[in-house]
């Protein structure tokens, strides 16, 4: 049934002065500087505002086509609905997809939830936000990606928000609340400088720095880091009563959540000794912290930083993270096996494995071309003497 207008009528239109305009029924006439009249719409959809400029009454636009615009556009939105999962009668905006990813994934014991619940609160969530998940588009994920550069985000910190965008959108589609799969953009290679690697002379002076900071524990949160491969957060998680002297293995909390043995050096598996037989409780934490909820430190980001500018180096390339990637890339350079590496790093891929004894391999590449250009240099020189005899 047609709609009775009271306001919007062709009389009423053609009545009004240049810059008048009439609001009726989500559309709106307005007589511009010209003459002309300009047809514009404004209404809800299933949660979601549209606003088109329909046309010029100088095309032929009337008030019947805006009319049409809108009905159409409701008929196809009630199309969709049908389409939808059972027991949902609307489309999902970015913000409800994201509180009911975190609500599922908190209640299914998923993984990485505190970090994928920072992503999606500072950054996804602020930029989606009423943006209906099913009209996201690979374009608006590079819009996404050139005003993530904007802010001065790290390639690797785009990639990881955009991982967590793609993990939301394919787990939704699996506990079935959505029935599509978002589109996806292809992560764009980083400079990571967690591939950064310490020299020796780099270890030295790190460690002298940290002997002459105000914080006790940062040289054997150096030091630990060095000798394991354990990350930041699982070496300050770590306690005494699951440090195995005799075994050397310190059973720890790794990324993911579940528990595994880190195989030790005899270096720290002493030094952990020492540290134990001075601490006020030895089965305690290993790096206490009356101060903290948890009892330990959180976090060593302050101390390491003002070390690691002590020391010389660049808190740009050196993180916490350095220190276990340095550690893997010591055992791959001597030769160890990949599933010796494997054991020793916690990784639950070869794959991942494979980047440190790849490096190592171009080392021995590199020192290979070194001798094959002394021994071409040498050459002329013994042919020489040859020649003489």
């Amino acid at each position: 049934m047609a709609r009775s207008f009271q306001k919007l009528t062709r009389r009423t239109i053609r009545a009004l002065a240049p810059g008048q305009k009439i609001t009726e029924g989500g559309i709106t006439a307005e007589k511009l500087s010209d003459g002309d009249v300009r047809y514009t719409v404004a209404f809800m959809v299933d949660g979601q505002r549209i606003h088109r400029v329909v046309g010029l009454a100088s095309n032929d636009t009337t008030r019947t086509q805006a009319e049409d615009f809108i009905a159409k556009a409701r008929s196809e939105a009630k199309e969709q609905r049908l389409k939808l999962p059972k027991g949902r009668k609307l489309h999902l905006t970015f913000e409800t997809a994201a509180k009911l990813y975190v609500d599922k994934l908190e209640e299914s014991g998923g993984k990485n939830v505190k970090e994928k619940k920072w992503h999606l609160r500072l950054h996804l969530t602020p930029y989606f936000g009423s943006m209906r998940l099913e009209k996201i588009s690979t374009f608006t994920l590079e819009k996404f990606r050139r005003h993530c550069s904007g802010k001065d985000l790290s390639i690797s910190t785009t990639n990881q928000l955009l991982a967590t965008y793609r993990h939301m959108g394919r787990k939704l589609h699996e506990w079935g609340d959505i029935n599509f799969i978002p589109p996806m953009v292809k992560m764009e290679a980083a400079d990571n400088a967690r591939d950064y690697v310490l020299s020796d002379d780099d270890k030295t002076g790190l460690l002298n720095a940290a002997l002459e900071d105000s914080n006790q524990y940062i040289w054997l949160f150096i030091t630990m880091g060095l000798h394991t491969s354990l990350r930041h957060s699982e070496i300050l998680s770590g306690r005494f009563e699951n440090f195995d002297s005799e075994r050397r293995r310190l059973l720890v909390k790794v990324k993911g959540g579940h528990w595994r043995e880190q195989p030790l050096t005899r270096t720290i598996t002493d030094v952990l000794k020492r540290e134990r037989e001075m601490a006020s409780e030895t089965d305690g934490w290993i790096f206490p912290n009356s101060i903290s909820a948890s009892k330990h430190y959180e976090s060593m980001k302050t101390p390491f930083r003002r070390v690691v500018l002590a020391a010389g180096l660049d808190p740009q390339k050196v993180t916490p993270h350095t220190l276990r990637h340095t550690a893997i890339t010591d055992l791959a350079e001597t030769g160890a096996a990949i599933r010796t590496v494997q054991e020793f790093s916690g990784h639950t891929s070869v794959e991942m494995v494979m980047r440190y004894t790849h490096a190592r391999e171009q080392q021995v590449d590199q020192a290979l071309e070194k001798l094959d250009q002394k021994r071409t240099n040498q050459a002329p020189a013994k042919a020489s003497k040859r020649g003489c005899s």
